[in-house]
C-alpha cells in the first residue's frame, strides 16, 4: 500500500506509530533507497540504535546531552584536529573497522589505528633523513625492510612517518607550527626493501583531552594516555594500503592503550648500534636502535581474504541466505 507524495512519489503509508512498531516504519520509508548497499546499511543502523533505545530505556534528557555531545565533537573540529576520529578511536571502533576492511595473513604486519595528527605536508626526503629537530630527544636510528608475503623485497614503497618530541606532543600541537613540519617526513624504500632514518625515542602521551572526548573519558574514569610509539602507513601500487606503528616493549601504558591501537606483533624492543653500524649509518656510538620487517600484502591477497571473512561473519550471523559478497562486503541480492 502507498501513497502520492511530493512530486507523485510513491511513498509507503506509515503505520500508527509507537515505541514497538517505529523500527520497522523507518525501514520501510528507508527502502525506497536504490542504492542496496546503502539501504542494507542504514536498515542495520536504524535497528539496532531503535534496539539500543529501547533496551536502555533511553531518556529525552540523555538523547539531547548525546545530541549536544556530538555537536560539540563536531564544533571543536579542525585542519589539523579530527576531534570525530578521536571519538572513534576511544571506542574501539577505528581498530575494529580497519581490522574488517584491511584483513591480513598471520604472516603479515598488522595494522592499527590512523590517530588524529597524520598530515599530508610532512617533507620528502632520502634514507638516512633526520625526521626530528629537537635536541632533547634520546636518538634513535631506525633500521627497516619492506617485504612482500612471499618474502621478496619490495622496491619504492612510499613510507610516511610521524612521531611526537620529546614532551609528547605532535608539531601540529603547537600554536606556532606554522607550515614548517617537524617529526615527521616521507621516503621510499630502495631496491632492497630497506628504508632508515634517524629520529629519537618516542615517549608516552596524552591523547587531546581538552575537548568533549576528553571530557567523556574523564566521565568514564579513563586515562588518556598512549604508549611510546611510531607510525607508519605504507603506500605501493598493487599493495594494500597499511596503515600502521611500532610501539616501544615495555613502555608505560602498554596495556591501556587510551585508543586501543597497541596489538602484540606490533611492540618491538630497542636495541643499540653496533660500531660497524654507528659507521654505516653516520650516527653516534650508543645510539638506540628500532628494527622491524614490515611485510605488506597484495591488492588480490587482501580482497580474496576480505571476500572470506564477509563470507563467515554472514554464517555466523545466520545471514548468507539472500546475501551477496561485493567488493569484500554484504550486500542484499536484488529481486
Amino acid at each position: 500500500m502507498s501513497s502520492t507524495g511530493p512530486g507523485d512519489k510513491s511513498v509507503p503509508v506509515l503505520k500508527d506509530l509507537t515505541i514497538d512498531n517505529i523500527t520497522e516504519n523507518v525501514v520501510r520509508i528507508n527502502s525506497q533507497c536504490s542504492d542496496p548497499r546503502l539501504k542494507y546499511i542504514m536498515e542495520q543502523l536504524v535497528s539496532h540504535l531503535h534496539d539500543f533505545a529501547r533496551e536502555t530505556r533511553l531518556s529525552f534528557d540523555e538523547w539531547m546531552a548525546g545530541i549536544q555531545f556530538l555537536t560539540q565533537v563536531g564544533q571543536i573540529c579542525t585542519d589539523v584536529r579530527q576531534e570525530f576520529i578521536l571519538l572513534s578511536d576511544i571506542v574501539g571502533l577505528s581498530l575494529l573497522v580497519d581490522s574488517i576492511d584491511h584483513p591480513k595473513p598471520s604472516h603479515s604486519t598488522e595494522g592499527t589505528v590512523l590517530g588524529p595528527f597524520h598530515t599530508h605536508d610532512a617533507p620528502a626526503d632520502q634514507n638516512g633523513f633526520s625526521i626530528s629537530a629537537d635536541p632533547n630527544g634520546d636518538p634513535l636510528l631506525v633500521l627497516c625492510t619492506v617485504k612482500s608475503t612471499s618474502g621478496e623485497p619490495i622496491e619504492d614503497v612510499k613510507v610516511d612517518i610521524w612521531e611526537t618530541d620529546s614532551h609528547g606532543k605532535y608539531d601540529v600541537q603547537y600554536d606556532d607550527r606554522g607550515s614548517k613540519a617537524d617529526g615527521r617526513a616521507v621516503i621510499h624504500s630502495d631496491k632492497e626493501g630497506v628504508f632508515w632514518f634517524n629520529a629519537i625515542v618516542p615517549v608516552p602521551y596524552p591523547i587531546p583531552h581538552d575537548g568533549p572526548v576528553g571530557k567523556l573519558l574523564t566521565r568514564l574514569g579513563r586515562h588518556c594516555w598512549r604508549p611510546s610509539h611510531m607510525h607508519f602507513m605504507f603506500e605501493k601500487e598493487g599493495f594494500d594500503h597499511l596503515v600502521t606503528a611500532l610501539y616501544i616493549r615495555g613502555s608505560d601504558y602498554e596495556t591501556s592503550d587510551a585508543v586501543f591501537g597497541v596489538k602484540e606483533s606490533l611492540i618491538v624492543g630497542l636495541d643499540t648500534v653496533t660500531p660497524e653500524q654507528a659507521e654505516q649509518y653516520n650516527v653516534k656510538a650508543g645510539t638506540k636502535l628500532l628494527t622491524y620487517d614490515f611485510v605488506l600484502v597484495t591488492d588480490e591477497e587482501t580482497k580474496q581474504l576480505r571476500h572470506e571473512e564477509a563470507v563467515k561473519a554472514m554464517k555466523s550471523l545466520g545471514r548468507e541466505q539472500g546475501m551477496t559478497i561485493i567488493n569484500g562486503v554484504p550486500v542484499p541480492d536484488v529481486d
